[in-house]
């Protein structure tokens, strides 16, 4: 590869070209403003590949079926984000103190089965899955005597390898509270930490686009935080329009802090700004 393309960026024709690709794939927008972003991403693929510039590498995507693994490590590249467990303590601390209470309360007074099954969608890596299996293990008693079924679902298969294998940094448990840390997670001498047991078993993760339904069971939870940002009008009703599928009546919603969905979420009530109850 020349020297020069190792620092190019994507000129405004092949940007747009690039978006239409990923629009189409993933109903994710790409703006002008991400030009730096896509430039250093696109690379990598360069590396990986060999191919020379990004047009040629534009024209081989559209040459290779859907289910190439070039696909996969492409939109992979475009849609990771920065993740780590706990992220945004305040969410957590409505699951552990109020959520889980409320669903053991209603158990307890036979208004519910002893089951629970909750939807992290765009789940990457697996460190909210494994947030949610944390909580779990810590505040709701006796859970050995429920039927728990967390499903983590991701649009890429290498994160999603990796879920299944998890290995978390220092960095991804840095928000991890210390007594959690101890009782459900054993850290390695090269300072790699993995979630015992009793969290994996309750583990589910499979390769899903947001754009498309996702069949099975409905959820007591759906979360999709930090995911909604990256689409337009269309694409975000289309997404809330199969989330919805998948939540029954009383069934909750939570996002982001700053995903901005109100204006789209009928038949639901707003619990709080990232919360929303189907009515």
């Amino acid at each position: 590869m020349p020297a020069t393309m190792l620092t190019e960026q994507v000129t405004d024709a092949q940007l747009s070209q690039f978006g239409k690709l990923i629009y189409e794939r993933t109903g994710i927008r790409i703006s002008s403003q991400k030009v730096s972003l896509l430039s250093n991403r696109l690379r990598r693929r360069l590396r990986a590949t060999g191919i020379d510039c990004y047009t040629r590498y534009l024209s081989h995507l559209k040459k290779l079926p859907p289910n190439d693994p070039e696909w996969d490590a492409f939109l992979q590249e475009i849609t990771t984000h920065e993740t780590y467990l706990f992220r945004d303590a305040g969410q957590w601390d409505w699951f552990q103190e109020t959520f889980l209470p409320e669903v053991q309360a209603a158990a307890r007074q036979g208004k519910r089965s002893k089951s629970l099954r909750i939807w992290s969608a765009a789940s990457s890596t697996g460190d909210e899955a494994y947030t949610i299996a944390s909580c779990l293990a810590g505040k709701l008693p006796h859970h050995s005597q429920w039927d728990i079924k967390i499903v983590g679902t991701d649009i890429g298969v290498g994160a999603l390898e990796q879920a299944r294998n998890p290995r978390f940094r220092e960095r991804a448990m840095r928000r991890v509270p210390e007594t959690y840390r101890r009782r459900f997670f054993t850290k390695s001498r090269d300072d790699v930490w993995t979630p015992r047991p009793e969290l994996a078993a309750w583990m589910s993760f499979s390769q899903h686009n947001l754009i498309q339904p996702l069949p099975g069971k409905p959820f007591d939870l759906v979360i999709l935080k930090n995911v909604l940002i990256y689409f337009d009008a269309a694409s975000k009703d289309v997404v809330f329009r199969n989330i919805d599928r998948s939540i029954p009546r009383g069934g909750l919603l939570m996002v982001g802090p700053a995903e901005g969905i109100s204006d789209i979420v009928s038949g639901y009530e707003k619990v709080h700004t990232w919360l929303y109850r189907k009515s």
